[in-house]
């Protein structure tokens, strides 16, 4: 029986009609909705462009300068002392004509063009100098052409170091209007030479890439147009797939509908990746100028500025310190692209590939280059300032730091630590010191020293080393004594025989004098002058243990300061700066200044954040700080510091006290001069003795550094209320006269 398969309906022409309708409108749909989605897409990306791209804020590191060094007619400053400041701030010695950044040495003179600066107090344009020298002074200051002269110039400030983001980078923004013509021009010819003309994309260059991949099987070329690279940096990933390449080419055609060529060169000049200096990676061209030649990106070569272009590539595999034959022969390339562009013939060519990288010495300037001043400076900005403000808002910070004035202290530090230990025949490297140098007037911290190794300050030992300081103590106590003249002169007679004093445990102090003798009956003047013991105790006792502590409150120590009796000979904890406080107030004549290492604070664009004023109080009497500070000459000129007096006799007088605590643990010297105060402590972070008094320790480094820095004499100008006392016969005080307060002669002096 056979069957048959039904007949196969057909489908009606409307049927098929209408089917061929719901198909085209949803394809319809899907482009609509595909349509839509791609519009919000780009919305999207256009408006992330603009939030970022215009609020765009980088994080910039703070940049801390020292002080600017001035310059005027009949200054006492060697022509070689002023060479050494120009090439600290990266100025460059030339044997012919001079351009900015650079001079010239002539017999008695040195020429050179002075680079415009930004400072607190305005901005001072380039200047064409000329300043000679007769001896060790400046004779004359002339501009050139002209001849006249400005009177007093100011140098640039030296950059000492940086307060980071926490992220790493590091950058330098320069304006559109400061970048070079070379660089754009070097950029251009060899990262897009159709950057002007192209609206973000250049089709070529991607075609030709595009097939490039296709026959290696892998994304390996880009195509990319600087504005596709700086779109890259700014908001995408460096992954390479064909999405993140189609959103860099839609985001570089909006960049440059929304925004200027010179914007766009301008970002991609300060964003760029250039190298790495350990943890910081360093982006754009200003900062690279910076790093790589320690100079303004403005006063590069052309060479030099082509060596940078060539990092664009590869800022690691072309790195110069790493790869020189590589680094130097990616730079000959941009220079013979350049070449191809029109921009200089075949013998500059020539001359330009025939130059060394002339790269600096070696990458530091991101370190800081005084670390104990710069975390001085810290502590005393974030009084003021939250750390990520230091970290990220790009202030500039200018310090009082003078560095000529450290570089020496330094050099004194390295060279006599080791002859003291080699004396006193102790283990190579064992001692340790902490140096304070302060203007006296205004208390500017000019110098600090944390240790004998710069680079080691894990522990700085000028701010946290607190140490007994012995004898430097006794002229606050003679001071103490000094304000009350009815009770005591300089020729008041203080006992100086053994003294017992009964302890809270009811055991006995019995201090002693350094010799081990007793003296009976001596002046003040003696007492204070030959650093005894037993005299300054009995006269401390006298005084009141609570008046020596208020005295010492006032020059500004803030330490708990407990009533015993042994403060009286230094038992009591100090920092070097905290001794420097409290000599300050003794150098200035009774009026404290609160130390302090910051002068002025910019933000970003230049205007002040924080001006920091002298803050003056008179927290004691002139004509007692003028007994003390007489006595303290006389500690230099026939006391336990005499010494002092025969090793800069030129200098005299000075005023200044040392201090030795037990078993020789610490050796102390504090010194001023008409102008500068220096503290200088000595001993041994095991706390074991160093064998050094604070003769033959601290004051023989602090001798040492004042000459190097040429300390003006005291000028011992005595105020109106003191009066001289003549002294003709009484040959052993060894003075002609004597100063006493008006009112309250001493009575004759007999000697014993």
């Amino acid at each position: 029986m056979s069957s048959k398969s039904p007949p196969r309906r057909r489908k009606s022409r409307k049927t098929g009609k209408r089917e061929r309708r719901v198909s085209v409108f949803l394809l319809f749909r899907l482009f609509i909705i595909a349509g839509c989605v791609l519009l919000a897409w780009l919305f999207w990306l256009d408006y992330r462009i603009q939030i970022e791209f215009e609020g765009k804020r980088w994080s910039l590191p703070a940049r801390v300068y020292a002080r600017a060094m001035e310059v005027y007619i009949d200054q006492s400053l060697s022509i070689s002392d002023f060479e050494k400041e120009l090439e600290a701030v990266g100025y460059q010695r030339q044997p012919g004509p001079v351009a900015v950044g650079q001079y010239k040495r002539g017999r008695d003179n040195i020429e050179f063009i002075k680079r415009p600066f930004d400072f607190w107090d305005g901005e001072e344009a380039r200047q064409h100098l000329r300043i000679n020298f007769r001896g060790n002074k400046v004779s004359a200051i002339s501009s050139i052409p002209g001849g006249e002269s400005p009177g007093v110039i100011r140098l640039e400030p030296q950059l000492i170091g940086k307060i980071y983001p926490q992220h790493n980078e590091d950058r330098v923004v320069i304006p559109y209007r400061q970048v070079p013509p070379f660089l754009v021009d070097a950029l251009v010819a060899v990262e897009d030479r159709r950057f002007f003309s192209h609206g973000g994309m250049d089709v070529r260059g991607i075609l030709r890439a595009l097939l490039a991949n296709i026959r290696q099987g892998r994304i390996d070329q880009g195509g990319s147009t600087l504005t596709q690279q700086l779109v890259k940096n700014f908001f995408l990933t460096h992954e390479r797939t064909y999405w993140r390449k189609f959103n860099e080419v839609i985001m570089a055609l909006l960049l440059e509908r929304r925004y200027s060529k010179a914007d766009v060169l301008s970002t991609y000049i300060n964003e760029i990746y250039l190298g790495q200096h350990g943890a910081r990676s360093i982006h754009g061209f200003g900062t690279a100028a910076e790093y790589y030649f320690a100079k303004p990106l403005q006063e590069l070569r052309q060479d030099q500025i082509a060596l940078l272009v060539g990092l664009v590539k590869g800022a690691s595999y072309y790195n110069p310190y790493r790869h020189p034959q590589r680094s130097l022969k990616r730079r000959n390339l941009v220079l013979r692209l350049l070449q191809e562009s029109k921009y200089f013939d075949a013998e500059q060519l020539k001359i330009a590939q025939s130059m060394p990288l002339g790269l600096a010495e070696k990458p530091d300037w991101s370190r800081a280059k005084y670390p104990a001043f710069i975390d001085l400076l810290k502590r005393q900005l974030l009084k003021d300032y939250k750390i990520e403000d230091l970290r990220n808002e790009g202030l500039r910070i200018f310090t009082t730091l003078n560095p000529g004035l450290q570089d020496k202290i330094e050099t004194v530090v390295h060279s006599q630590l080791p002859l003291l230990e080699k004396q006193k025949q102790l283990d190579p490297g064992s001692l340790q010191t902490a140096i304070v140098i302060l203007n006296t007037s205004n208390g500017e911290v000019l110098g600090l020293v944390g240790g004998r190794q710069r680079d080691k300050v894990s522990f700085n030992r000028a701010i946290d080393a607190l140490r007994p300081i012995g004898s430097l103590i006794k002229p606050v106590v003679y001071y103490t004594a000094l304000k009350q003249p009815l009770r005591y002169n300089i020729l008041s007679s203080v006992d100086d025989s053994a003294i017992s004093l009964k302890q809270d445990d009811n055991s006995l102090w019995q201090p002693q004098n350094y010799d081990r003798k007793a003296h009976e009956h001596v002046t003040l003047l003696d007492a204070l002058v030959h650093s005894y013991n037993q005299a300054t105790v009995r006269l401390g006792m006298e005084l009141g243990l609570d008046q020596v502590i208020r005295t010492l409150k006032r020059t500004g120590i803030r330490e708990n300061i407990e009533a015993y009796p042994s403060l009286l000979l230094g038992a009591v904890e100090l920092s070097p700066i905290d001794v420097a406080q409290i000599y300050q107030s003794f150098a200035n004549g009774g009026f404290q200044v609160p130390y302090n290492s910051i002068r002025e604070v910019l933000n970003n664009d230049g205007s002040a954040l924080q001006r920091y004023p002298l803050e003056m109080n008179q927290v004691m009497q002139p004509a007692p700080v003028f007994l003390t500070n007489f006595l303290m000459t006389q500690v230099l000129s026939q006391g336990t510091g005499k010494a002092l007096s025969q090793i800069m006799p030129d200098r005299m007088p000075l005023a200044g006290k040392t201090g030795t605590t037990n078993d020789l643990r610490d050796s102390w010297f504090a010194g001023f001069g008409d102008e500068m105060l220096g503290v200088v402590w000595v001993g041994r972070d095991d706390n074991r003795p160093t064998r050094l008094t604070g003769a033959s320790g601290a004051m023989r480094i602090w001798a040492s550094m004042m000459r190097k820095l040429k300390i003006k004499p005291l000028a011992l100008v005595s105020p109106e209320d003191i009066d001289w006392l003549g002294t003709q016969g009484q040959g052993c005080l060894k003075l002609n006269s004597i100063p006493y307060i008006s009112g309250y002669e001493p009575a004759r002096f007999t000697c014993q």
